[in-house]
């Protein structure tokens, strides 16, 4: 059978402006409430509404409830993966003028990617943990070396709990911004989630952009050999 109009149905879901916002404001991984969705989108409450029953239909969101709260969520990393190469495919198409501003700076530095690290920080880390034969990076998958699994448990990384995990254990993700694989998948994942333990990376208000803290500075510069 075929898959295209599988196809044109998501890509029908994503392309309108107020969803692919939508979308774009839960790829770091957080749920968000309607109201935060629909400052974000810059629609109105009932058109945000509107549009978050059409994605969860689709299975691109989830509804999440906690007591009188209601939060929303990708569905999945698969998700963020598939907005991250639209990104990817959008850059790769003809130019478009888009004035610089002090976000696609921040973005650029340090970002989440779903779950994962991305931007020069990931794509540093990556470079760092692959010269080190940390880690073996292929075109689709990955594997961490019994010399990365001994560096990363003595960081705190639990990487029996993230093979555990039902999605891949470790992959390249192209870096948008950075033309770069960085680190995906469940290694990826909880890379980040030690550096964010550790106070090395904050995220920044109303954004996917991170700060890298003075504890983070040293902490890549000690463990990673790795200065931004």
């Amino acid at each position: 059978m075929s898959s295209a109009p599988q196809i044109a149905e998501v890509a029908a879901l994503v392309g309108d402006p107020a969803r692919a916002n939508i979308l774009c404001a839960l790829l770091d991984g957080r749920a968000l409430t309607a109201t935060e969705l629909a400052f974000a989108a810059g629609v109105s409450p009932q058109t945000t509404s509107g549009h978050l029953g059409k994605l969860s239909q689709a299975r691109l969101v989830v509804l999440m409830k906690q007591g009188r709260h209601r939060y929303y969520r990708l569905a999945g990393p698969h998700i963020g993966q598939m907005l991250e190469s639209i990104m990817n495919v959008a850059l790769a198409g003809p130019p478009r003028f888009q004035p610089k501003s002090k976000l696609d700076d921040q973005m650029r530095h340090a970002r989440t990617c779903y779950d994962h690290i991305a931007g020069v920080l990931g794509v540093g880390l990556a470079e760092r943990m692959i010269e080190r034969e940390f880690v073996i990076l292929g075109d689709e998958a990955g594997e961490v070396t019994p010399h990365g699994s001994e560096f990363l448990s003595k960081l705190g990384i639990d990487l029996a709990g993230a093979r555990a995990h039902r999605r891949v254990f470790c992959r390249p993700c192209l870096d948008w911004t950075e033309r770069r694989p960085h680190i995906g998948g469940a290694v990826g994942a909880a890379l980040a989630t030690r550096c964010f333990e550790l106070k090395w990376i904050e995220r920044r208000r109303d954004s996917r952009a991170l700060t890298i803290t003075a504890a983070g500075r040293r902490g890549l510069l000690e463990n990673f050999a790795l200065t931004i």
